[in-house]
């Protein structure tokens, strides 16, 4: 990894523009960003809900790493590196299970959910299993959710929980279940897709489904301005006891804000997807809660249903998003919810922003691509995220300069 070729391409890096060529392109700026970016940030891997029982796991990647994630015996959610101690084979595959014991396929050395190792067969008897035990990785459960990081040494997380458990105490995420997942392939650059997510510039010619239900020419989900209906919006949530004062840490962000006008949902026609709702308040009609984790996700919390979008790096021009419709876990598809309509309007969404993030990838390469300039009225979320991902990528640098 070029350190030096990182610092010059940060160098060139025009305050209120997009990155350099560089940093869109090359297998160094990707090698880069994996171990300056997704190696040292919180990463929200989903729900508590995912793992619902004892001897439940989900394995991920993040990038070329794989990550485990158990709930113990004792109820207790953890996270290892999925990287058998023997030989470093991949013990679980990429998806979700349940098992008594975590069994690495290759020579059976065997694990308790809690990683600690169980069994290893024909090793010499001074050999010390206590010794052997799967790596783990830092974790956080938060009001419902899980955040992991791979750094020995983790950001602060404290400020960003006490946040997040206040704004999204009453969607009662506990208590929901995974109603649908998906993985899309999408062959540019994970900056670029993430700045495609940050702002909705693009939204009401890009995305004419989503323009029906959300609030596209916002400056920032955060403000209202003078906008009467909104300020009642407000003013009825603070009755109800939901905080939507926008709030925000360097990585993160928190806000509740109004949907459209006759809107309750984001969903095709703007109402409920589902009649189990995960919060009553105000006869359901709470706008969305969002917040955004840098470098890779946004959630959507309505009355009826959560959305989670993640970006993961695949290669310098692969990326893989991946969606999560969640629903209250009492909901029974097929009465309360159906499927094909819940995962209908971020699923076109989603194909739509990966036609756009292909389209950018393929002109970024054009020998006449400079930098272009923000709009400072539609894309400042954008501009947000690139410049949180500058100070972080110099931030690393400065601590690696003489490694």
């Amino acid at each position: 990894m070029d350190l030096k070729r990182i610092e010059s391409l940060f160098g060139q890096r025009r305050e209120g523009h997009t990155l350099p060529q560089g940093l869109y392109t090359e297998q160094n700026s990707f090698d880069f960003d994996m171990m300056a970016i997704y190696g040292q940030s919180w990463l929200m891997a989903g729900l508590e809900c995912e793992l619902p029982k004892a001897g439940s796991y989900v394995s991920m990647m993040v990038g070329r790493w794989p990550v485990l994630i158990t709930r113990d015996r004792q109820g207790e959610i953890r996270a290892f590196h999925n990287s058998c101690r023997h030989r470093g084979s991949m013990i679980c595959a990429p998806g979700s299970g349940t098992s008594p014991k975590l069994v690495c396929p290759y020579h059976r050395w065997t694990y308790d959910l809690d990683g600690s190792l169980f069994a290893a067969g024909r090793m010499p008897d001074d050999f010390e299993k206590s010794e052997h035990g799967l790596k783990p990785v830092a974790m956080e459960c938060i009001s419902g959710t899980i955040f992991i990081c791979l750094s020995d040494t983790p950001p602060p997380i404290d400020d960003f929980r006490e946040k997040l458990e206040l704004y999204a105490a009453p969607h009662h995420l506990k208590d929901a279940k995974l109603a649908f997942q998906s993985v899309l392939a999408e062959n540019a650059n994970w900056k670029l897709v993430m700045e495609n997510g940050r702002e909705c510039y693009h939204c009401s010619t890009g995305h004419p489904e989503l323009s029906k239900t959300f609030p596209v020419g916002m400056s920032k989900h955060f403000d209202s301005g003078h906008d009467a209906r909104v300020m009642a919006f407000e003013k009825a949530m603070d009755a109800h006891g939901l905080p939507q004062t926008p709030v925000e840490g360097h990585w993160w962000q928190v806000a509740r804000f109004a949907l459209n006008e006759g809107c309750v949902s984001i969903s095709s026609d703007g109402q409920h997807l589902s009649k189990k709702l995960m919060c009553d308040s105000n006869g359901g009609d709470i706008g969305s809660m969002r917040w955004a984790v840098d470098p890779h996700c946004f959630v959507h919390c309505t009355a009826d249903h959560a959305f989670m979008f993640s970006a993961m790096p695949v290669g310098p021009e692969e990326t893989h998003v991946a969606g999560k419709w969640f629903v209250h876990k009492d909901a029974v598809e097929g009465v309360d919810y159906d499927i094909e309509k819940l995962t209908a309007l971020w699923t076109t969404t989603n194909l739509e922003d990966k036609q756009l993030a292909e389209n950018n990838q393929v002109g970024v390469h054009s020998p006449g691509y400079t930098p272009g300039p923000y709009s400072q009225d539609a894309e400042m979320l954008a501009q947000r995220f690139t410049d949180w991902y500058c100070d972080k990528g110099r931030a690393y640098i400065t601590a690696h300069a003489n490694g």
